[in-house]
């Protein structure tokens, strides 16, 4: 009897933590986010009213649309996410485009809130991401036309076009607001700024160096 107690026990200890590691299934067949409320909620957005929904909220155009590359970075990411498709709202996924210039970069950065699958369209990417402490181990790869790769949620990425042709991929990410954490701009561009010497410190670096790149920020 004892036995069985524990074996019950452990089973809804199971699905509990199961039900607290994922997002919750939606209750309804859909919840268009409504952009202009101001009420917050601890998941996504509030639901517009389904008698006003159409299926514009479900529609996104320009995706065929180069982005703009012409920045110091030599990349543009053109987003697909709730607040394009006000549908997408506690549906959990998203898309984005990336574009690159040649020799173009998507700066180390990370999702907080979603995984990312990429798929190249054209041209070769050099990717990779780092796992966390303690090993700090770079998975990278080159992938062309047709190759995928997978960015595991949270840890840091990049994409490289090291070629001299333009490139062009697809991102499926796994929430409908991944979120993104620059690097650089959150390192060195913050408002207000990390104060220079924990930065020198942290880098081991000469504090005129860390004002130098503060300064491009």
């Amino acid at each position: 009897m004892a036995t069985s107690y524990v074996l019950l026990l452990s089973l809804l200890a199971l699905a509990f933590s199961h039900s607290l590691a994922s997002d919750p299934s939606p209750l309804q067949d859909f919840c268009v986010a409504d952009l202009n409320s101001t009420v917050l909620v601890i998941n996504g957005f509030v639901c517009k009213s389904p008698q006003i929904v159409s299926a514009d909220d479900f529609t996104f155009h320009g995706l065929d649309m180069p982005g703009n590359t012409s920045n110091p970075q030599g990349s543009a990411v053109t987003p697909v996410f709730v607040q394009q498709i006000p549908g997408l709202n506690t549906l959990g996924v998203s898309l984005a485009r990336l574009d690159f210039a040649p020799y173009g970069l998507i700066p180390p950065h990370y999702h907080p809130r979603g995984t990312e699958i990429m798929t190249v369209i054209e041209g070769t990417l050099h990717v990779g991401f780092v796992t966390s402490f303690p090993n700090f181990q770079l998975f990278t790869q080159v992938v062309k036309q047709g190759d995928v790769f997978v960015f595991p949620q949270g840890l840091i990425h990049f994409q490289f076009n090291y070629g001299d042709t333009p490139a062009v991929a697809i991102s499926g990410l796994g929430s409908q607001d991944p979120g993104v954490v620059l690097i650089p701009n959150a390192v060195f561009g913050s408002n207000p700024p990390i104060y220079d010497a924990i930065l020198a410190k942290a880098f081991q670096l000469d504090v005129k160096i860390i004002d130098y790149l503060q300064s491009k920020f």
